[in-house]
Order: C-alpha cells, then structure tokens, then sequence
C-alpha cells in the first residue's frame, strides 16, 4: 500500500496498542495514592475537576463517566473505581488521574477516528465481502477489541471455504487530526484438503460406494479445478445426512452415524475424515393396508390406488409417494381435509415392516397468504407456481414440503427457506418463502474438439432464469474444422401459468468436408408444447420446418460415384417440408440421492407434408434401463434405438439418412457403416431409411482412488442400417441395402473432469461388412442413459 508505505513509521500494531494502555494504567496507579487501609480510608474534597486532553468528547461525557462531582467526598478507592470505568468506556487510549491539592486533574487521551478501512492480500474474498462482516466502520471510533474482534471473524470466513490456516493481523497507519486508518493484513493459506475419507463398521457397502455419496469428495489429481475437496465443518454435518438418507432409501432403517471425526495433519495441511457407522439389517414392506378413521373414505377405494407390493425393499420415499397419491384422490373426491398417517410395525423375525396407512380427518386450516422476500430479480409469480395451493385453500403440510423442494430445484437461489406460521387466527396460516438470489446466467468461450469434427471454437451464451421470469434462453456460435453452427432455442416452463413447456428453437448448420463427398446446410425451425399425462409420462408435440441442401464437396478427399446416388441427390437442390410431430416418454429413472435404477421408453413420429417439397413419416423409438449389482458397485445399463424414414412424397437423400441415424453406432467412422455405392473404385456412403441399435455394458471400479473421476466400462453393441430407397432405384453398384448385422465389444474409460464427463471407447467389430470403415477409438461427452 503507497500510503503505508510513506507512513510506516506511524503504523503501530494492536499489540502494542495494548501494551500502552496498560502501561498508562500503571502511571494512573502511581498517580492515585497507594491503596494501602489507610489510603483507603483516607478521603478527598476537591473544589474542582480539571479535564484535559479531550477534544471530541465532551467534559461533561467524561465527568458522566468518572462520576465525582465537585465538593464531593470521595475515597482512593472511588478514585480508583471513576479511572476504571473511562478505561472502561472504550473512549479513550489512555488515562490518566492526578488529585493536585483541592483539584482533581483528569488527563485523557482519545483514541483516533478511522478514516478508512482496507484489505491487504485478499484474493478469495473481495473487499465488498470483507466489508459487510467487519464491524469496524470509517468515522467511527476506532477500538482495539473492535478490531481484533473483526479479525476473527474474517478469519473465520476463510474457514468456512476451507482456509483454517488463514491469518489476520489488523494494523493502524496514524494520520493528522487524530485518526488512523485501519488495515487487516491477511495471508489467506492453502485449501486445507480433504485428503482421506474412510469409514468404520460398514460391511454392506464398501467405502468406495459411500464416499461416491457425499458431497464432500477426497483430494485428486484436478484440486486446484475442483473444491469439493475442500473441508467445511458444515458440509460434514450434512454428509451424515447424506449418509442417512442413502441407507434409509435401501432399508436400512437402523442405520445411524455413532461418531464423526476431522482429524487435521497441519504439516500436509488436510484433514482426514472417519465416519463410524452401523448399517443394521436390511427391512423389506410386509402387509400394506388402508384403514379409515374418515366417515366420508372408503378404504378399499383407496387401497386401489396404491402401488407398494410386499417384499419390495422399504424405502421412506415409497411411503410418501403412497401417501401424496391417497391425498391427490381425496381431493378428486371433494375430501379437502382427508390426512393420511402412516403406522409402522416392524418384524425382526422375518425382517419385514408392515405399513397400515390411517385416513383421518385433518384440522380445517387455511393459507391465509403466502409471503415471498429476498428475490430481487426473481418474480414473485415464479416462486408461487412451485405451490399447488393458493390463498384460501386448505392447508397440507406435505404439500408445503414438496413446493419448497421444487423452489430449490428451480436453481436460481443459494438458499430457499419455506416456513408455515400461525395466521390471524388459529385456523390460519403464513406461509414465509425467504430466499437468496444467486448468478443463472453465464458466458462461455471454449474450443471443442471431436475426432469427426475436429478443432474449433464455441461462444455460448445460457440464462436459466430470463429476465427473473424462470425462462431458458441459450445461444451457441461454434465453428469447427468441419462444420459451423448456430443456435438458439428458448423455454418458458410454466406456460400460461400451468404444468405446460413451450419451447422455441432455431438452428442453422453448415458442413464442408465432414462427409468427404458432399457439403451441407442445414435450416430448422421449430415450437411445441410439453405436458404431463401421468406421474411418470409425459407428452409433447411440435410443429416445426426444417430445409437442407446438399452441394458439391469444396474440400475432402472421396469422390463421388458420376451419375451416381449423391450426385442426383445433390441436383435436386433445396428440400423442405412443414412438419407436426410429437414424442411421449414413460421415465421412471430415480432421481434424487445417487440413483441406481429405472427405465426409460421413449416414442416420437414428425408428419410432413403441411408445407414444402416432399412428404414422409420420420419415426424414433428409444428403450433404456439401468440397474446396478455387487452391492451396486458395478452399474449394468441396457438400449435399443430404431429409427426409420418412410416417404409419400419424394425420397430420402443422404443427409436424410444420416440425421435419422446420428451417431448412435460405436465402432465406426461416421460414413463407415451401412449401404453405400461402388462403382471404379469409389465408395460413397449412404446411410439407410431405417437402422436399429442395441447395446449393453457394464461400469465398475478400476481400483484407482475415486477421487480421480476414472472408472472403466465394457460394451456389447448389435446394430443394423438398411434400405436406401428409391434414391437406389436404377442405380448400379449398391452395396449393403438390404442391412447386415454389425457386432462391436470394446471397452470405455469414464472420467469425470471439470469441463464434463468425458468416455473414451476403444472398440473392435467382431462382425462386419467388407466395405465398412471401422473406428478403434473415439472420445465422446458422456450421456446419462
């Protein structure tokens, strides 16, 4: 700091701030006559009291203080008492009291005003954040224990980022008129790492699995991107929920944290972490049963609608989904104040729970109002939509709880409290939303690579909360070796204020040697509606137009067949078509804590011919499902993917083909697999009306420490692409129409890295055509299944 720098000699530390003043408590005692008895039986009567020294505080402030008022008898000891209580005060850096014959001489000395305060070597927190914890202010007076207390409460923010080794040193450069400015001289320290997590007493579950639970994670090879390695005291404190909640969703209802202990190695500066724990045994559901306490409920109409079985193992989240769909029907039935309660009975002989779910009457009370605070960009109409319930309606606490987990998983706050309060009366409640704003917008510039598109550059842009509306909007400009692309779409997910997405997008691409024979461009434009049908459906439609153009290769290094396929295909100039389309998807994937199960079926057809030059019938379908086995160390994950393009109107081109079948083969270029046409040599790629993928793999364990992210897979893929169509009619030198079955087995890395979660796939074909161009490796971003 310059001005430090001229003043050095001024600065003096708090130390020996402190040393002075008692220094000057010494002098004062001298001053003061020795409190021997008989000092302390002597008596004083002074006709006056003389203060000097004071310049912003007023005498009569340190007359107030001192509390001897003139011709007042007092003891050494009152003498004594008056000069505690100005040290006291916490106004002045020293004291002083002199009795000279009938007067008593009270010598102060103020401490200085602060004229500014500042932060020195702070690089984590900025100054706007170290000035709202310190208490210390410009113009105020300034005081050591102030500032010593400020110290540590900057010291302590760093602990809450993991910088226990933090130190704080306030320091004073003394300036004219009595005041000073205050400086905190930090040295903020290194990350204090978690360098180890380990466990005691669990054998179901291996220390491997469970520490992929937490959101704390070990210190790995990319410390210096990731900070969940870093230790909070808080973020121990929720990983035992973590814990809790994990062992819970699997039966483990015993399950209970008996110790937590953060045991710091200050010479490698990290600490190491020991959760000691008791898994108990695993409980299964025994006998569901719906009884009625509730006149107006049938208990067989609600047992209906139940879908808990025996034998399937216990989970809470069971519970509370059986009891969310027996509310949702008691609202159907006019019942507002139906409450269901749940009543557990547990058997240890054969380890099962029986749940007997009771319907109640509830209390009639009503939400007299909900309060939203602390959005500032966020709408409050927003956060209200989250509520199933409105002013006036009656009052469900567990629909309270599921609006506040929606509010959080919106993402736009750093905190999101929901708290229910008596009303004006007691059949009334206050429903308080407080929650915090943080950042949803953000500006991204990167490069890409891919080894069929090679290098490039992408700008994107991506706000999920537009305008404080809730409202995706993203754009993307990337440009690579091979091909450009410009995009925009934009999502409104709550349209006219229901459980409806309208979506908009637009994109542009434009491809030059990416297929070696032929350049494209590429135009869509598209809008629709997605709904829910049921708890786990949902459907969409769309209508959309889409418009391409195929054009002679400008760069690549493949020929072109003369008079062949591509050649014809490339004549016919610009294709375009109108379309309506629609998907359904039946999802019943696990979300939340570490999910390990589920399916997913997904069925979408796009009709055109609304508008355009050509007519056909586009269909996809889509099953998925995962599990996991080993004590879910190893994740098993099975796909099947068809596709297939019927034209009314026209026929199918090459870039047709290959949009359909995108890049869903592994173990080979691009526009290695599938027909294509020979003629002198020359092979050109053609891709097929219709195609059909299946796949297994397996994920496990490598055994390297998991805090690196690396974990290995092996792939079985089955796959087939077929049919050219009537772009083959009459052409000679077509191999392949008629499909063939591909067999690829490889083998993949998953690595999870702070640009994404990255697979590389080595594969071998163990089944293949003889024109087909096999491709033994390829890094991809990895996608859930």
């Amino acid at each position: 700091m310059t001005n430090r720098r001229k003043h050095g000699a001024a600065t003096l530390s708090l130390r020996k701030m402190t040393t002075r003043v008692l220094m000057a408590a010494l002098l004062a005692s001298v001053s003061v006559p020795a409190l021997t008895d008989k000092a302390m039986a002597q008596s004083y009567r002074f006709n006056s009291v003389q203060v000097d020294g004071n310049a912003r505080i007023e005498t009569g402030t340190i007359l107030s203080y001192a509390g001897i008022a003139r011709g007042q008898s007092v003891s050494a000891a009152e003498l004594n008492d008056a000069y505690q209580r100005l040290v006291s005060s916490g106004l002045f850096e020293s004291v002083d009291i002199v009795p000279r014959g009938g007067t008593l001489v009270i010598n102060v000395n103020e401490y200085p005003t602060v004229n500014r305060v500042s932060f020195e070597g702070n690089r984590r927190l900025k100054d706007d954040a170290l000035e709202a914890i310190v208490a210390s202010k410009p113009r105020l007076v300034f005081s050591p224990t102030r500032a010593e207390a400020d110290a540590a409460k900057i010291a302590e923010a760093y602990a809450q980022q993991g910088r226990i080794a933090a130190r704080v040193s306030p320091k004073i450069i003394r300036r004219s008129d009595n005041r000073v400015d205050l400086v905190y001289e930090i040295i903020e320290g290194r990350n204090t790492e978690v360098n180890r997590i380990s466990f005691v007493g669990n054998t179901v579950y291996s220390d491997r699995r469970l520490r992929r639970v937490l959101g704390t994670k070990q210190a790995g090879l990319l410390r210096q991107l990731i900070r969940r390695d870093t230790y909070n005291e808080d973020s121990q404190q929720f990983d035992q929920q973590v814990l809790r909640d994990f062992y819970l969703s699997r039966g483990y209802i015993d399950f209970r944290t008996t110790a937590s202990e953060a045991e710091l190695s200050r010479e490698r500066d990290a600490y190491f972490i020991t959760y000691n724990v008791q898994e108990g045994q695993q409980f299964r559901f025994g006998d569901i049963t719906v009884v009625s306490d509730y006149p107006a409920a049938e208990a067989e109409l609600y047992q209906s609608v139940l879908k808990l079985r025996p034998g399937v193992v216990y989970s809470p989240s069971l519970v509370e989904n059986a009891i969310a769909r027996m509310e949702m029907l008691a609202i159907k039935e006019g019942l507002d104040f139906l409450r269901v309660e749940p009543r557990v009975t547990r058997n240890d002989r054969d380890l099962t729970l029986d749940v007997e779910f009771v319907l109640t009457r509830g209390p009639r009370v009503f939400v007299e109002r909900i309060d939203v605070e602390g959005n500032t960009t966020t709408l409050d109409s927003v956060i209200r939509r989250q509520f199933r319930v409105v002013e006036g309606d009656p009052f469900n606490p567990r629909q309270i709880r599921e609006a506040a987990e929606r509010i959080r998983a919106l993402d736009f706050f750093e905190t999101a409290e929901v708290q229910a309060r008596e009303g004006s009366s007691p059949d009334q409640v206050v429903v308080d939303v407080d929650v915090e704003e943080r950042p949803t917008g953000s500006l991204s510039f990167g490069g890409t690579y891919s080894t069929n598109s090679g290098f490039g550059l992408a700008i994107s842009f991506t706000e999920t909360n537009f305008l404080g509306r809730g409202q995706g909007l993203n754009l993307t400009v990337s440009g690579a070796e091979s091909n450009q692309q410009y995009s925009l779409s934009f999502l409104e997910p709550a349209f006219l204020g229901r459980d409806v997405a309208f979506n908009f997008d637009a994109s542009y691409v434009e491809t030059s040697g990416f297929n070696a024979e032929y350049d494209t461009n590429a135009t869509n434009f598209s809008t629709g509606l997605t709904f829910p049908v049921s708890d786990n459906s949902r459907l969409g439609v769309r209508v959309g137009y889409e418009a391409s153009t195929m054009s002679t290769a400008t760069s690549g290094t493949a020929a072109v067949v003369p008079g062949g396929v591509i050649q014809s295909e490339i004549a016919r100039g610009e294709i375009g078509a109108a379309y309506l389309g629609y998907t359904f998807s039946y999802d019943t994937r696990t979300t939340g804590l570490d999910p390990s199960k589920g399916f997913l079926l997904e069925f979408s057809q796009d009709y055109a011919g609304l508008g355009g030059n050509t007519q056909f019938i586009r269909t996809k379908a889509r099953a998925a499902a995962q599990t996991s086995i080993m004590n879910e160390e190893v994740i098993l994950r099975a796909s099947l993917r068809g596709g297939m393009l019927n034209y009314t109107n026209g026929s199918s081109r090459t870039i047709d083909r290959q949009a359909l079948l995108g890049d869903y083969i592994r173990g080979f270029e691009p526009t290695g697999i599938g027909p294509q046409q020979s003629v002198g040599g020359v092979n050109n790629a053609l891709y097929g009306n219709m195609f059909v993928v299946g796949s297994v793999e397996a994920e496990f364990p490598l055994g390297l420490p998991e805090e690196y992210g690396i974990t290995g897979g092996a792939f079985y893929d089955i796959s087939n692409v077929w049919d050219v169509g009537a772009s083959a009619n009459g052409q000679a030198g077509i191999l392949g129409n008629g499909g063939a079955a591909r067999h690829v087995v490889g083998v993949s890395l998953f690595w999870d890295t702070p640009i994404g979660p990255l697979r590389f796939n080595f594969s071998k074909a163990l089944q293949k055509e003889a024109y087909d161009r096999e491709q033994s490796f390829n890094v991809s971003i990895r996608s859930e299944f």
